[in-house]
């Protein structure tokens, strides 16, 4: 972050109503019932409030996106937070949750573009090209999402080692595909296919009809495949995690154990049942903050 950007974010995080801010991102947090919820909690104050206010404006630029509103609608919308991310970082935040934003960026050093990159894969989603996409697209929204959030997240965890930033983007994909592979009904639901092109013609599935290639008899080939990726990309998150302080990326540890519960299922059912999606209880995920996180 260049020097002259650290001044304007510091004042920003002064406002006096600044605990109504945090107020706001937790609850935004604690009413989205996410998994990432157990590991931010356990870390220390100031982290936690980071987190929180990362993980809200992730949710926050999630929901336009997902919303019923209008493309162009949606594309505003994102619009209006580019800018607001680019007030935010010249020390003029105006929305709770990039007023919460600004003393985490100052403490943390934060990059802006891992912002940008987020709102970029939100755009991806809003303008609805994420149907059958390329693999090479379908890498590209992985980083904007899901790699964005690792990024983030490892400068607030302040992880020390020389490949936190390769580990947490593994880690992010890991995380991103697992998700799509869960979520494939629910996702067709709103016209959206995340599965890549080239696979799906590897495999025989050709159109890009979500409904016709859920029900195609070789689409649990094209998950297989798909899964072998998100392991191959664990396995590289956990060489990563194998090399930092245990407490310092606790939530990671916790992301990582619930996720490959939800991968390892999956697998399994070899995707037999796409409604209800695969979910961890509430007791797995305690057991895995438990064995991860405090053990």
């Amino acid at each position: 972050m260049s020097t002259n950007v650290r001044p304007a974010v510091a004042s920003a995080s002064s406002s006096p109503d600044l605990a109504g801010c945090r107020e706001h991102v937790r609850t935004v947090v604690a009413g989205s019932g996410t998994s990432f919820y157990w590991g931010m909690r356990l870390l220390p104050a100031a982290k936690r409030e980071a987190m929180f206010a990362i993980y809200a404006f992730c949710r926050e630029v999630d929901d336009i996106a997902d919303s019923d509103d209008t493309r162009s609608s949606k594309t505003a919308d994102l619009a209006r937070w580019r800018d607001e991310i680019e007030a935010l970082y010249a020390g003029r935040p105006s929305r709770p949750t990039s007023r919460a934003l600004a003393a985490p960026i100052e403490r943390f050093d934060l990059p802006r573009g891992e912002f940008d990159a987020m709102i970029d894969g939100m755009e991806m989603d809003a303008s609805a090209t994420m149907r059958a996409p390329s693999f090479a697209a379908l890498e590209r929204y992985c980083r904007c999402v899901a790699g964005a959030v690792g990024v983030l997240s490892v400068h607030v965890f302040e992880a020390r080692s020389p490949d936190r930033e390769s580990g947490a983007l593994a880690l992010g994909e890991a995380l991103q595909l697992t998700n799509i592979l869960r979520d494939l009904a629910e996702d067709a639901q709103v016209g959206r296919l995340y599965l890549p092109r080239e696979v799906l013609d590897r495999h025989g599935i050709h159109g890009d009809d979500p409904f016709q290639v859920l029900a195609h008899p070789l689409l649990p080939g094209v998950c297989g495949e798909l899964a072998a990726r998100a392991m191959q990309r664990f396995d590289e998150a956990d060489r990563w995690l194998a090399q930092e302080e245990r407490r310092a990326v606790r939530p990671a540890l916790i992301m990582r154990g619930v996720y490959r519960l939800i991968l390892d299922r999956l697998i399994a059912e070899e995707w037999q049942r796409l409604l209800p999606p695969v979910r961890v209880s509430k007791a797995a995920r305690l057991w895995v903050a438990i064995r991860q996180g405090l053990l």
